[in-house]
């Protein structure tokens, strides 16, 4: 009997794109027997349905299996690389350079649950939990994700965040952010690395909502990830597992769209 597939599983033309990314087996050791297909298959069902681990479906692979494969790729930087290597595919798809040159900066607060880990209260938005500060280029893919508890002002982890982009990002030179990046960190930017921060503001004469020059692409990625419902809070014991979930977030998104776009170039 076919095995029926879920909403979140790989089609054929995704699996392809996919597949070649997949790290291969450690040699030495014993063949690999596992579908990795289906591993990929659960990783996606636990993250689009935020259900527990040990409550994955029978007929995925054994949840210890999945699991293990997710720990390891995150842990060795699978799932980075694999952001990178979509994103550049997609970048030079619609006809831009491989690296960016101007990217957007901008974060989100969740709440946590009762696991232990890091937190705090962020008294701006009332949120006791974790804080997601993500970097994206103007097409909204996925630059840098740091997780960190709430308390931490914007100013303070954009700081963290683009130290690190600084290191892989070596055509950067603006980043675009809203009010809450004003002040003092603009200099540091700037003086520490060589980096324009602009601010974009809100008019001060406009009422309800507004869609602001840049800031929406930052906000579209946030929406993006709202589809995962293990990214509705955050239920991880190490923010170190939350930045990888919005990896593997944005490497399903990215596969969709590469295999859509084949599939128009093809028809």
């Amino acid at each position: 009997m076919e095995k029926k597939l879920y909403p979140s599983d790989l089609n054929d033309a995704e699996w392809k794109i996919l597949e070649p990314l997949i790290p291969p087996a450690k040699s030495g050791g014993r063949p690999r027997s596992v579908n990795m297909r289906e591993i990929i298959n659960g990783i996606l069902y636990e993250l689009h349905s935020g259900c527990a681990w040990r409550m994955l479906p029978h007929d995925l692979p054994p949840r210890q299996t999945v699991y293990h494969y997710f720990r390891q790729w995150k842990g060795d930087g699978t799932w980075e690389h694999i952001n990178e290597t979509l994103r550049t595919q997609l970048r030079k798809a619609d006809g831009r350079e491989a690296e960016p040159s101007a990217a957007i900066i901008d974060s989100q607060s969740v709440k946590t649950t009762s696991v232990k880990g890091i937190r705090g209260y962020d008294g701006g938005k009332k949120v006791k939990g974790r804080k997601r500060h993500i970097l994206v280029d103007t097409m909204g893919l996925l630059l840098i994700v740091l997780v960190h508890a709430a308390n931490i002002q914007d100013r303070d982890g954009a700081k963290l965040v683009i130290n690190k982009a600084r290191q892989y990002f070596g055509r950067l030179c603006l980043i675009w952010a809203d009010g809450g990046y004003a002040g003092k960190l603009i200099d540091w930017v700037l003086n520490t690395h060589s980096l324009v921060l602009e601010i974009v503001k809100r008019s001060d004469d406009m009422k309800g909502f507004q869609v602001l020059p840049r800031r929406w692409v930052v906000e579209r990625t946030f929406a993006w990830l709202s589809f995962c419902r293990r990214l509705s809070k955050d239920y991880e014991v190490l923010p170190e597992t939350s930045e990888a979930m919005i990896y593997i977030a944005m490497i399903h998104l990215m596969v969709r769209h590469i295999a859509i776009h084949n599939q128009t170039n093809d028809s």
